[in-house]
């Protein structure tokens, strides 16, 4: 294809400077035109028989006698002038086929083509005489056109369903016809016509036209987006414009550019929604069949959806680069705004075919979990592809981002919420007698927060990071509550054996949120106090205590205070009521000092 534009192209550089070849002619004077014409038969068997000089001389002899007849009295001068009319009208036409020949066949009597030259210079001296006939060099240029549209009509064309690339392929040959055709204007027809008849431009421009109405006969039966482009690739790459000569350069209409350049648009944005809702019937199959996601060489689990997204509007880009930048950015824009509601519609449909999985058995609540993470990477790694969109595509991009972070958001929110409910139950179970004498519902717990552990390292960052600190957070402040809600008070050393399993039971949750990466170290040391203040055997020294716990954590309230002291032991006493002086004193010095953290203001007490 680029060989043969290259020709075209070339062909056309070559000829802007050949020289013009010198005009031959027939003499025509008086003593050459009979003195008295052939009958009107002769005539027209001298035209059928491609013998134009003789036939044109007779003419002119007819001509001569009918402008003598035409200034003496009338006698059957109008059928003289008829006759006239008529043979030049015949001649012309004859003439017409020549020239229409010389296009269409692979040679042709070259000397036929000077006699025609040479009778359109002199019929347009002629003008204005009686008897003339006009438009003969109309005449001969439309026999050009029509000798070009009929050496067109020979390339050879497939039926679609003969040939996928019927369209490519027809160019190609549609292009290397037109490089020999002009070869050939240069090689056989030029020197056979004086200079003014500017015989390469009139080719080139009916090779223009003819290529043109081709192309509208050709577009109707487009409606692949490979075929659009080809005829995009075909136009701009074969028939440049140039501002400087644009007599020399095959040029395609500007409305049928952009008609073309409309329907690949249309076509590429069937195109890319059809891609999108087949991605979705894709992964639907994946939901259906509980398939497991795939993995990345690296151990993340992912999803080819983001894949095919990013590879198939960077496919559109590239095809269109060097086409139009314009068409480009078109494409592009469309295709960015368009995902947005395909997230909307992934999300529905994601939701509504895997909530099933949560009712089955252990493994595919397993599934159902490693769907939601491979999806949160998928579209992380979509994200991470759309700056090299944004200095063109600023709006849409951050629009883009901000749907995508919100998706994501919403699939490690579902991942939370499951991993609440299924812990909860074990988590009230906290803070009980029950829970001093046996290790079962924290076991349960740490259990599960293992799965969660194994899972979260198939989990990419910035995600990854996201997700563990919100499953800290919430185990922390779900152990923590337990204490505020005044399921059991310690008696005598019970509080002692209370603060040594909290402190446990703290430092293994710590070890668990460090290995999963957790960067919510300010967490860590609030077990501590809370054990340190259960076990405290003298009341006197717990004052001590509060302030280290006030200044790490200065928005636990009165009440919550009262809460831990409850568990400690229920019974009133003396020193208590001075725990919470102080811890009040401690409060107030604080005043409204602004914390960039809080924990207890979200523990419902």
């Amino acid at each position: 294809m680029a060989k043969s534009s290259t020709s075209v192209k070339n062909i056309f550089l070559r000829f802007s400077s050949i020289r013009k070849s010198k005009k031959k002619t027939f003499e025509i004077n008086d003593t050459k035109i009979p003195l008295m014409p052939c009958t009107v038969s002769q005539i027209t068997d001298y035209i059928q028989t491609d013998k134009l000089k003789e036939a044109y001389l007779n003419l002119l002899s007819m001509r001569l006698e009918l402008q003598k007849e035409l200034k003496a009295p009338p006698t059957n001068q109008v059928n003289k002038e008829a006759d006239v009319n008529n043979l030049f009208v015949t001649l012309r036409n004859k003439m017409s086929v020549i020239v229409r020949n010389s296009s269409a066949l692979p040679s042709c009597n070259k000397e036929l083509l000077v006699y025609v030259a040479h009778i359109i210079l002199e019929e347009e001296k002629r003008q204005g005489e009686p008897g003339a006939v006009p438009g003969w060099r109309e005449a001969w240029r439309d026999a050009v056109r029509d000798g070009v549209r009929d050496a067109l009509k020979k390339v050879h064309l497939d039926r679609r369903e003969q040939n996928a690339s019927w369209l490519a392929v027809h160019l190609g040959l549609l292009g290397k016809a037109v490089v020999e055709d002009l070869e050939r204007v240069k090689t056989e027809l030029l020197s056979s016509y004086p200079a003014d008849f500017n015989v390469f431009e009139t080719y080139v421009s009916c090779h223009h036209e003819a290529v043109g109405e081709h192309l509208k006969r050709l577009l109707v039966e487009v409606t692949e987006l490979k075929d659009y482009h080809a005829l995009l690739d075909f136009i701009i790459h074969r028939y440049p414009s140039d501002p400087r000569d644009k007599q020399r350069i095959l040029i395609v209409e500007e409305d049928l550019l952009n008609n073309i350049k409309t329907s690949y648009s249309h076509c590429q944005m069937d195109d890319f929604k059809s891609a999108l809702e087949n991605i979705i019937i894709t992964e639907k199959e994946v939901w259906t069949m509980k398939k497991s996601p795939d993995r990345t060489d690296d151990g993340f689990l992912t999803s080819k959806t983001y894949m095919s997204i990013c590879q198939l509007i960077a496919s559109y880009a590239d095809n269109l680069e060097e086409i139009d930048e314009n068409l480009r950015k078109s494409v592009v824009h469309f295709c960015l705004e368009e995902l947005n509601s395909f997230h909307t519609r992934f999300e529905e449909e994601f939701l509504q075919h895997t909530r099933s999985l949560l009712t089955s058995d252990l493994l595919d609540c397993c599934l159902w979990v490693e769907y939601h993470i491979s999806y949160i990477n998928c579209f992380n790694s979509l994200k991470e592809n759309m700056p090299f969109y944004r200095e063109n595509f600023s709006a849409q991009v951050e629009q883009l981002e901000k749907d995508v972070d919100g998706l994501i958001q919403r699939l490690s929110q579902t991942l939370i919420k499951h991993f609440e409910t299924d812990i909860k139950p074990y988590m009230d179970g906290m803070m009980t007698k029950k829970w001093l004498k046996t290790n079962g519902d924290f076991k349960e717990v740490t259990c599960r927060i293992e799965n969660y552990r194994g899972l979260c390292k198939s989990m990419r960052a910035p995600s990854a990071q996201v997700f563990v600190n919100d499953v800290h957070y919430y185990v922390a402040r779900e152990y923590v509550s337990q204490l505020m809600k005044k399921k059991y008070s310690c008696k005598k050393t019970k509080s002692e054996d209370a603060a040594v399993k909290l402190r446990e039971q703290w430092n293994e949750l710590k070890k668990l949120f460090e290995d999963m990466g957790s960067s919510l170290n300010w967490l860590y040391p609030l077990g501590d106090y809370l054990s340190d203040i259960i076990g405290m055997e003298n009341e006197r020294k717990i004052k001590d205590l509060l302030i280290p716990l006030v200044s790490n954590y200065p928005d636990i309230s009165k009440k919550q205070l009262s809460a831990v002291l409850y568990f400690r032991d229920n019974g009133f006493s003396l020193e208590k009521h001075n725990v919470i002086n102080q811890f009040t004193v401690l409060k107030r010095d604080a005043g409204n000092t602004n914390h960039d953290r809080s924990f207890f203001t979200d523990i419902l007490s």
